[in-house]
C-alpha cells in the first residue's frame, strides 16, 4: 500500500463511529459494533502501510505499557511489545513472582501501584473458567477507581490478550488475514469455516480460541461450522452469540461432531484441540481446592478421552475434500504437529509444512491489531491523528 492508499483508508475510517472506544477497554469482539470491528482492522491495516513506507507511527513520547501473561506465550507475548513500541510506549512485564502480590497485595492495589505513567495494560489470564476474565474486569475496576479518586493522572486502557472466554487479538489477527487473502472483507460473505477439535496429546488447552472464531467469523456473512467430538462442547452462551451474529450478517451457524463433514467444500480449515467446558469447569473448581492427586487423576481421565479421537487430524485426505482442495489452514499456533512436535497431533506434517508461511503471515496481524486497539482508545478522533502522522510523515528509519 503506498501513501495515496494510505489517505484513502485514513478517509474510510473517518466515515466510522468508533467514539465508544474512546478511554474504553476492549474485552470481547461480540461487544464491539459493527463499525468499531470494521475501524480496529483499517487501523492495524494503516498502521502497517505506515511502517511498510517508513513512516513513523510513534504517537506517545513517554508512557508505560504494563503487560502481564498468567500463560505462557510467544506470539502474543511479544506482539503486544511490538504493538506499544510502534506506537511509542515502553512495556514493563510484571512478573507475579517477583511483586509484592506473593506477600498478599491485592489485586486492586496492585493495579494502581502499576498503573501511575501506564497508558495500557494487557491482560493473559486464559486457564480457569470464571477466572480470566473477572480477574481483568477487576484490574478495569480498579485503576477507573484510581482515576477517578485522583490517585492517576490517566486512566489506563486494557487489552484482552486472553481471557477464558475470548481471545480478541488472535480472532481479529486471523480475521484480518482471512481477508487479506480474500481480497476483502465483502468476499467472505457465503465461505465455508470449518472451526473443528483436533487431537491432541496434552489436554486442558483453552476453549478461548475456539469461541473466538465463531463469535467473530459470524458476522461476516460466512457459513461457520464447529465441530467436534460429543463432550466437548464450547460454553452454551458462545454458541448463542454465533447464532445471533449468522442471523444478523445472514450467514449460518452449525455444529456437526464430525471433521469430515465440517471439512467438505470448506473454504477455511482451523482444526485446534481444546478441553470441553464441563473438563474446564471441573479442573478450575479442583484448583481452588489445591487438590494436586485430583488433578493428576483428572489429567489422566482427559488424556484417555482424547486418545478415543485420535482420527481427528488435519490431513492431506481431509484437505482434499475442501473446496477444490484448497482450503486455507488456519492455526493459533503451536500446532501439535504429527511425528514432528508430537507422534500424533492436530494435523499432519505435510500439510503444516506447505501452509507454513501462510501461518506466519497470519501471526504477523497481530502486532497491527492490537497496536489498533490501542490506538483507537487513545485517539478521539483516530482519523484526524493518522492523518497527521502521515502528512508529518517523519522516517521511522533515517
Amino acid at each position: 500500500m503506498d501513501k495515496i492508499g494510505i489517505e484513502e483508508m485514513i478517509r474510510s475510517l473517518s466515515t466510522l463511529r468508533t467514539e465508544k472506544m474512546y478511554l474504553k477497554d476492549f474485552f470481547h469482539t461480540w461487544k464491539h459494533s459493527d463499525d468499531e470491528i470494521r475501524a480496529t482492522f483499517e487501523v492495524a491495516e494503516i498502521l502497517r502501510g505506515m511502517r511498510e513506507n517508513n513512516i513513523s507511527s510513534r504517537v506517545f513520547d513517554s508512557g508505560l505499557a504494563i503487560s502481564l501473561f498468567r500463560d505462557n506465550s510467544t506470539r502474543t507475548r511479544f506482539s503486544f511489545a511490538s504493538a506499544c513500541n510502534l506506537l511509542g510506549l515502553e512495556v514493563q512485564d510484571l512478573d507475579e513472582g517477583k511483586s509484592q502480590i506473593a506477600h498478599g497485595e491485592t489485586v486492586r492495589e496492585t493495579a494502581n501501584m502499576i498503573s501511575f505513567m501506564a497508558d495500557v495494560i494487557g491482560i493473559r489470564d486464559d486457564m480457569y473458567i470464571g477466572k480470566g476474565h473477572t480477574y481483568m474486569k477487576t484490574v478495569a475496576q480498579a485503576v477507573e477507581d484510581g482515576h477517578y479518586d485522583g490517585v492517576l493522572e490517566q486512566r489506563p486502557t486494557l487489552v484482552n490478550l486472553q481471557c477464558d472466554i475470548d481471545h480478541p487479538t488472535q480472532s481479529m489477527a486471523d480475521a484480518l488475514h482471512v481477508i487479506n487473502e480474500f481480497g476483502g472483507v465483502e468476499n467472505l460473505k457465503g465461505k465455508k469455516l470449518a472451526m473443528t477439535w483436533a487431537y491432541s496429546p496434552s489436554y486442558g488447552k483453552p476453549l478461548s480460541v475456539p469461541q473466538g472464531i465463531i463469535g467473530l467469523f459470524t458476522r461476516f456473512g460466512m457459513d461457520v461450522v464447529l465441530a467436534h467430538p460429543e463432550g466437548y462442547n464450547v460454553m452454551p452462551e458462545m454458541e448463542g452469540v454465533a447464532a445471533k451474529n449468522a442471523q444478523k450478517s445472514g450467514g449460518s451457524f452449525s455444529k456437526v461432531n464430525s471433521m469430515a463433514e465440517a471439512f467438505k467444500d470448506a473454504d477455511i480449515v482451523y482444526p485446534k484441540s481444546w478441553a470441553p467446558f464441563s473438563v474446564m469447569e471441573e479442573r478450575t473448581k479442583i484448583v481452588e481446592t489445591g487438590d494436586q492427586q485430583a488433578l493428576k487423576e483428572l489429567e489422566k481421565r482427559c488424556l484417555a478421552q482424547n486418545a478415543q479421537f485420535i482420527d481427528w487430524e488435519c490431513t492431506e485426505e481431509l484437505m482434499s475434500t475442501t473446496r477444490e482442495g484448497k482450503a486455507l489452514y488456519l492455526h493459533c499456533l503451536p500446532a501439535d504437529i504429527s511425528g514432528v512436535s508430537c507422534e500424533k497431533g492436530e494435523v499432519a506434517a505435510s500439510v503444516f509444512d506447505r501452509y507454513r508461511d501462510p501461518l506466519y503471515k497470519q501471526a504477523s496481524f497481530k502486532p497491527y491489531i492490537i497496536a489498533a486497539m490501542i490506538f483507537l482508545a487513545k485517539f478521539r478522533n483516530p482519523s484526524e491523528k493518522l492523518l497527521d502522522l502521515l502528512t508529518d510523515a517523519r522516517k521511522r528509519i533515517y
